[in-house]
């Protein structure tokens, strides 16, 4: 190939590799695996063998096929390409799993039973429609929630696990009871032209293992197959990964097996650990130099990490120059936790080597920590902003609008029916919309449909006919609009016709915010398809609602906004910050109780540390509290077992304030005598060891059915405490017992029955 400005650009970017990504973007044809450790420049490595491939082997930027785990990170991909060859190339195509797979299922709809126009169902959505299928097979609410009978099912999908086979899996109640459901809600789904977020993944998978013309296709289309985060796959992704790649293909996999931390929604550690078994010409580099964070940060993962066992590997080595010792913090309880973290935080904010807000994470296990830490960061007017709050497009009154532009796309869209129906009100009470329900099921048609048909209808009172007829007419005419309108016009539309603004104004000043939130839809729909270019053959609507589907809380981000970012420690993969704390590190909590006992479930959690662990760039701090506040009650903690093997000399010990009066404080795992290093403080701020409390025991919730060998079947009504303490109030069916309030590790309660 001919010397051109755009190979230079090629070599100039080689050039500022190092070894091993070099070696990485060198490799041409065959599989290749790259270990990239935390901050070693994966996404430099994908970027740059993408260039690669265009200019100096002149591969069709059609041919290529890049995979993300993010929308943020297939956004940054596309910006480095196009920086790296002065355009972005035409018809490659990028994206998470989930908008590649839904691309593939616009293509081949009709061999999955649906049309082009498909939904794409939310989890509410989803959790609505289960809903309604138990509660038409008289499967009780009150014994299994909707939620649990749809993550059986859930789980299922991703496993490729069929109905049938499910059910013939199927041997303890709940499963037997997903099973039931699990049938008619893959015919709820065809009927309403439906696919849920699983389907995104199953579906694609299931188009080519049963048409082999469909994957000899998509294999001369896409010759070369970049795919990252490999770790995090789940056996419907690691299917389609193997279906369009081939045995021997062009297939480059980027992952981490120490941030394996997905494991609870179906990721397998194994796709990375045995990709050779798989692809056995594979070509396997390391990435290990790191070029985020400093020695001691880093010192401090390898540490953590090399306690794992069911690993390939790998040692970080920093690039950077020495900075700050790591900050193991002992507090008193959360808030003072809390306290120090805020103070902590003005503190960095003053100085030579102040940080801005935005440089600045809060991490912790679960999202209930949050509470006292938001306080705390009010309570000296910090902005901050939480991440995996709730998400813009699940607000109420997003949903509401967003079920009108469901059903005008989408008329067989029966939850967009029901939900669209009832906002404003109509008149149309619980009972009538089940009829309808009722009537358009035993007529194998869409409720909009039979909601036009007066003569099916005659059951219904008048009014009630009127109004579903009106309401059709609605839907029927922005239809006609969508064809010829933007989307952000087609919005106003239907906001003007349903006078959606009183709606709102009638809640008073909640409501006035909840307009805001509408003029932001609006503007985004403006933009979206706009930014994004559209895709061939998805209409601007259908394009637009695919977006807000596929869409996360992090992908809304404003990164430029000045504000500390607080999520838990699964949201912070992928991202960096010069400053992070990471809270609550106490046994129950970080790790949860229940990986105590399963050790790959341990190793799971102890990635999860070092995923929080590898985000700090410049400073980190890593706090635990001697008590804590759960369910109403105030329960001793002891440290997080993940602190034991950090050696002393990795770690700056400090307390709080408040901690440092009390008198009750033991020494910290590390700060034994035999350990401590000369002329170093000895942090006393561990209650007596033989406390043995869990922050996350096993515990009922509220309405759940139980059973006791002396009082029989009851629901639960109230819970307080935690572990051993934990008590529940038990409402029993015989009404001469009536309710009791029993110590759960003394009641031998059984779950689940009718």
């Amino acid at each position: 190939m001919s010397s051109s400005p755009l190979t230079d650009v090629s070599e100039d970017a080689l050039a500022r590799l190092n070894p091993a990504q070099r070696e990485a973007v060198l490799h041409f044809e065959g599989p290749i695996l790259v270990l990239a450790g935390a901050g070693s420049g994966k996404t430099r490595v994908l970027t740059t063998r993408i260039a690669r491939l265009v200019e100096h082997h002149g591969v069709d930027p059609s041919h290529i096929l890049a995979v993300t785990f993010t929308n943020k990170a297939a956004g940054e991909m596309r910006e480095r390409i196009a920086k790296l060859i002065g355009e972005m190339p035409t018809g490659m195509w990028v994206g998470t799993f989930h908008a590649i797979g839904a691309r593939m299922l616009r293509r081949e709809a009709q061999l999955v039973g649906r049309s082009p126009s498909f939904t794409i169902y939310d989890e509410d959505d989803s959790l609505a429609a289960v809903r309604r299928i138990m509660e038409r097979l008289k499967i009780s609410t009150k014994t299994w929630s909707p939620r649990a009978l749809r993550s059986a099912i859930s789980g299922a999908k991703n496993a490729l696990v069929s109905p049938e086979e499910y059910a013939k899996l199927a041997m303890d109640p709940l499963g037997k009871a997903a099973s039931l459901v699990y049938d008619q809600w893959e015919r709820t789904l065809r009927d309403a032209n439906a696919v849920d977020f699983d389907d995104l993944l199953v579906l694609p998978v299931r188009v080519l293992q049963q048409n082999p013309d469909r994957v000899a296709s998509y294999r001369e289309r896409f010759r070369f197959l970049l795919v990252d985060e490999y770790q995090d796959t789940n056996r419907a992704q690691y299917e389609l990964v193997k279906l369009l790649a081939g045995a021997d293909g062009n297939v480059l996999v980027v992952g981490d097996d120490d941030q394996s931390i997905y494991g609870w929604r179906g990721a397998d550690i194994r796709n990375i650990l045995d990709f050779e078994r798989d692809f056995p010409t594979a070509t396997v580099v390391r990435l290990e130099d790191n070029y985020r964070s400093t020695p001691q940060v880093l010192d401090l993962a390898n540490a953590v990490i090399s306690e794992n066992t069911g690993r390939r590997g790998k040692t970080l080595r920093a690039t950077l120059p020495p900075g700050d010792a790591v900050a193991q913090v002992a507090t008193l309880d959360e808030r003072d936790e809390a306290e120090f973290v805020a103070e902590e935080i003005v503190t960095l904010g003053s100085g030579p080597r102040a940080l801005d807000y935005r440089e600045v994470a809060v991490l912790y296990r679960t999202n209930s920590q949050s509470r006292a830490l938001e306080e705390s960061l009010r309570k000296r007017a910090i902005p901050y902003r939480l991440v995996g709050a709730v998400r813009f497009y699940d607000r109420r009154e997003i949903r509401d609008l967003m079920s009108y532009l469901k059903l005008i796309a989408n008329p067989a869209d029966d939850e967009a029916f029901l939900r669209a129906v009832s906002v404003p009100r109509r008149g149309l009470g619980d009972a009538t919309l089940e009829s309808l329900a009722t009537i358009a099921r035993d007529a194998g048609r869409p409720m909009l449909e039979i909601a036009s048909d007066s003569a099916r209808l005659a059951s219904l009172r008048p009014a009630a006919r009127q109004a579903l007829a009106d309401f059709s007419s609605l839907i029927l005419r922005q239809r006609d609009n969508a064809r010829d309108s933007s989307v952000d016009e087609l919005l106003r539309n239907v906001i003007e016709e349903i006078r959606f603004a009183d709606h709102l104004k009638a809640e008073g000043p909640e409501g006035m915010e909840r307009i805001e939130n509408v003029k932001e839809l609006i503007a985004g729909a403006s933009e979206i398809v706009a930014d994004e270019g559209g895709e061939l053959g998805l209409t601007p609507l259908d394009h637009f609602l695919q977006h807000a589907s596929l869409i996360t809380d992090v992908d809304r981000q404003n990164p430029n906004a000045d504000a500390v970012t607080m999520m838990t420690l699964h949201n912070a993969k992928g991202l960096e910050f010069p400053a992070v704390f990471i809270t609550g590190l106490e046994d129950g909590l970080f790790p949860l109780r229940r990986a105590q006992d399963a050790p790959d479930e341990m190793e799971e959690e102890r990635r999860l540390f070092y995923v929080g662990i590898t985000r700090a760039m410049r400073k980190l701090y890593l706090s635990h509290a001697r008590s804590r506040r759960r369910n109403g009650e105030t329960m001793q903690c002891i440290p997080s077992s993940f602190l034991k093997p950090i050696p002393p000399e990795l770690v700056t010990q400090r307390a709080s304030f408040k901690l440092r009066g009390s008198t009750r404080a033991a020494p910290t795992f590390s700060q034994s005598a035999s350990s401590r290093r000369p002329g170093q403080t000895v942090d006393r701020s561990w209650m007596d060891s033989e406390v043995d409390a869990s922050q996350d025991a096993p515990r009922f919730v509220k309405g759940e059915r139980v059973k006791h060998a002396r009082f029989g079947s009851g629901t639960v009504t109230e819970l307080s405490g935690v572990a051993r303490d934990m008590k529940v109030t038990v409402a029993f069916d015989d009404e001469t017992i009536g309710s009791k309030r029993l110590v759960v590790q003394y009641a031998g309660l059984e779950r689940g029955f009718e």
